[in-house]
């Protein structure tokens, strides 16, 4: 089964966010390793890569996922585009030293360019971006996104083509976010269509490439390219995918994020809901 965790702050230190991941029962989690609101950031010390270490090994936490800046858009004009490249080698190597096995990344923004083209312009990236960290095994996963304005990502056949143009690289892999593929028009709330999506992911990046979900319920429509997440069970996409999910054998020990609101129910009342599907 899927292992369930969070999004956990890192506050007063990367390793402070295992106490908290253990605080309310994840089996993994996401974290920021570093400010998401700034290019630049201090190399890590040896302290926090040992102090990180130490917490690990004192955990219940099974996986740890890294989601990257926010900031990043490999779409980018050249300036953007080369910060963004400098900003991803960075965030993998931090990973490499925190042993962290993968990255979630936004795949970008094709502002003033037609999709082609800027899937080229990031394919062209991460291979830059590859080549640059070929000493580690850290994996880049391109998260599905809502297909708001000019977002790659919305429509999945899009990774099919990323994977071509990045020749089936073993470091490329994907998050699944339940909430942006709804919202992208992708229906799951039921057998029947939760089986469509997982064909339509197998056809086009493999399943065995997914190694990341993010889970949430949304507060728009099926199909209103609209990102707003929502606690599971209180939004228009229900507790039912969730429930098949976390007992899909397919994905078997594959971190499934919570990205809910922090506010009212909160992870722990989140994670409670997940249990309970999967008959705990």
């Amino acid at each position: 089964m899927v292992l369930l965790g969070a999004h956990i702050s890192a506050a007063g230190g990367l390793h402070k966010a295992y106490e908290r991941a253990d605080a309310i029962g994840c089996e993994s989690m996401q974290i920021f390793t570093r400010n998401q609101r700034q290019w630049l950031n201090k190399p890590l010390s040896f302290r926090e890569i040992e102090d990180f270490y130490r917490a690990s090994k004192e955990s219940s936490v099974r996986k740890v996922v890294s989601h990257a800046s926010y900031l990043i858009n490999l779409a980018g004009n050249s300036e953007i585009r080369e910060k963004s490249e400098d900003a991803l080698i960075s965030e993998l190597d931090r990973c490499r030293h925190l042993s962290i096995n993968d990255v979630v990344l936004h795949p970008g923004f094709a502002l003033g360019m037609p999709e082609d083209a800027a899937l080229k312009q990031v394919a062209g990236s991460l291979l830059r971006v590859l080549e640059a960290t070929s000493e580690t095994k850290v994996r880049i996963l391109l998260e599905t996104m809502a297909g708001q304005g000019s977002v790659l990502g919305g429509n999945i056949a899009e990774f099919s083509a990323m994977l071509d143009l990045v020749e089936d690289h073993p470091r490329i892999g994907f998050c699944v976010d339940i909430c942006h593929v709804f919202a992208a028009g992708y229906e799951m709330r039921t057998h029947d269509s939760y089986s469509r999506l997982a064909g339509v992911l197998d056809r086009h990046v493999g399943l065995d490439r997914v190694h990341c979900w993010h889970l949430s319920d949304s507060k728009m429509e099926r199909g209103s390219k609209m990102d707003r997440h929502q606690h599971l069970g209180e939004g228009t996409i229900g507790l039912a995918p969730f429930s098949m999910l976390v007992n899909d054998p397919r994905f078997e020990s594959v971190p499934a994020i919570l990205e809910t609101p922090k506010e009212g129910p909160g992870d722990e009342g989140n994670l409670a809901i997940l249990r309970k599907l999967r008959g705990e």
